[in-house]
This record gives C-alpha cells, structure tokens and sequence, in this order.
C-alpha cells in the first residue's frame, strides 16, 4: 500500500469517528514513523510500505480512533517553533500560550532578572523565555513532580539549565525574589473538567481544574505573588474564558497596578499583567 493509499484510508475512519483535522493527523502519525514530511507523505502514490511499517501506523491509528491525544501518540508538541516532548504527565501546550510568551518578551527585562514559570508543566512557557533570552534567570516550578521530570528532559533537549522547584503554587518559593512570574495555572470550573472533549480527558486534571468557579488557583496566586515577586515586578498568567473581569479585580484587592488584558487571536480576553507597587504605609 502506497504512503497515500493508507492515509486516504486513516483519514476517512478518523474523520466517520468526529477526529478534527483527520487528514492533518494521519500524515503527521505517519510522518512520526518514517521521518518524512507530512506533505510529501499525503502525495506519494508510488512508494509501496513494508508491511511492518504499515501495521505499526494501523496500531496508531486505532490509539487516535479511541481519541488518544495525537501529542500523546507521537510524545511531542510544537510550541513557540521548538518541539517539546509531552506524555499523560504533562498538559499539552496550546497556540494560545505562545501570545503569553510574545508578550513576556516584550516586557522591560533586563539582564540577569529572574523568571518564575509558575504551574510549569511542561515547561514550554518557561523554556521558550529561557531559549529566547539566555541572559535571564528562570525556574521553573510545579507541584507535580512528573511534570517537573517532563520540563527537566525538555530542559536538556534544548541544552538549558534552568532552576527546577518542587512547589505548591509560591508556598516553597522564597520572598521577593523573582522579578516576572509568569504563569498559566488550571482554570477550567471543576464541573466542565468532566465535560470536556475527550482529547483533553485525557490530560492531567491537576493542570486543568481551577475550583468551583475556576477562580481557584488565581485567588491563591493574587493573595501570595506579591510576597514572591520584587518591588515593582510583574505578573503575567493566562485566563480562561470570561475569567477577565474577575482576576482583575482579584488582582486589584490584593494592591497590584496596571493591570492589563489582551485578546487571543479569536479576540477571547486571553492574558492578564499586573505589577506588583507596594502599596504606602499611609495607604
């Protein structure tokens, strides 16, 4: 069977099973066992598959029918240009986080300032600043220690040599003593975690579920960050849908100024930066 043939015949079974972009996944499942270009793979009509080869892409398949996330299947995702490994451990890093790391960049630090990746996970927030801007100092955090083994491997894939912290939230981080946190913490309501697409049922709920509201995790944050962070440094987390208005406020009550918010590309307020300024003994 020719590379085609087989994808045609992937892509029909996964597109008749509800799988978005079933073309797109087929050809990167096969890409992933035979090293060729996903394009070149969907064109070739002349190649004839060992048998083997076209067993082993049968048995991936059948794992994305049953809706196994495709980064799961090929443990990679590609994040910011740079391919990290991701697995069950870790949540999987999505387009929307690469505009938290565009604006990170964007932000006026200057060299050896430290960077806490709070909720690392994967560590692609964190990895990405570190890769971008060798001259500041990050670490990353988790309360997981698999995700922290996830975000060590990635680390020296990429040759980086990041702090890694073992922590609940900021509980084990020491005050005053980051200049930027910037963070995308679990902020889906706990009732949706269990109503989700099964792609995502199938990713750690550590990482997704963010309490009652999904406010959870950020009340923890707004209420302890401040202690963490130096005076007049920044916070930048991500934010979940309608979340806005309340984490600004949350923010607000706890003293941070200048709070800001930007949209995700769907013009979905997507990201929030606050700065920590003391506030005045008289205030």
């Amino acid at each position: 069977m020719t590379p085609r043939a087989l994808l045609l015949q992937a892509a029909k079974e996964f597109r008749e099973a509800g799988i978005p972009d079933p073309e797109s996944d087929a050809s990167l499942l096969l890409s992933h066992l035979c090293g060729k270009p996903p394009l070149s793979l969907r064109l070739d009509t002349d190649t004839e598959l060992p048998a083997f080869l076209a067993d082993s892409f049968r048995a991936l398949a059948a794992r994305r029918l049953r809706r196994e996330p495709l980064q799961y299947i090929i443990r990679e995702a590609s994040f910011c240009g740079r391919t990290f490994h991701v697995d069950p451990r870790v949540l999987i890093p999505r387009p929307e986080t690469e505009l938290l790391c565009r604006w990170a960049f964007e932000l006026p630090l200057s060299p050896g300032m430290k960077v806490l990746d709070l909720c690392c996970g994967s560590g692609c927030i964190g990895l990405t600043l570190a890769a971008g801007r060798p001259d500041l100092r990050v670490t990353l955090s988790d309360i997981s220690r698999d995700a922290l083994d996830v975000a060590a491997l990635n680390a020296s894939r990429l040759g980086l040599h990041p702090e890694m912290l073992l922590s609940d939230l900021t509980s084990s981080v020491p005050g005053g003593s980051f200049d930027l946190i910037v963070s995308n913490p679990p902020y889906i309501p706990s009732a949706e975690c269990r109503v989700l697409q099964p792609e995502v049922l199938c990713e750690p709920v550590l990482a997704l579920d963010g309490g009652t509201d999904g406010l959870g995790v950020y009340r923890k944050i707004a209420a302890d960050a401040a202690r963490v962070l130096r005076e007049n440094g920044m916070l930048l987390m991500e934010l979940g849908y309608g979340e806005a208005v309340p984490v600004r406020n949350l923010l607000e009550s706890h003293g941070y100024t200048s709070v800001e918010t930007r949209k995700d590309l769907n013009g979905i307020d997507r990201m929030i930066l606050a700065h920590n300024v003391p506030r005045r003994p008289h205030d």
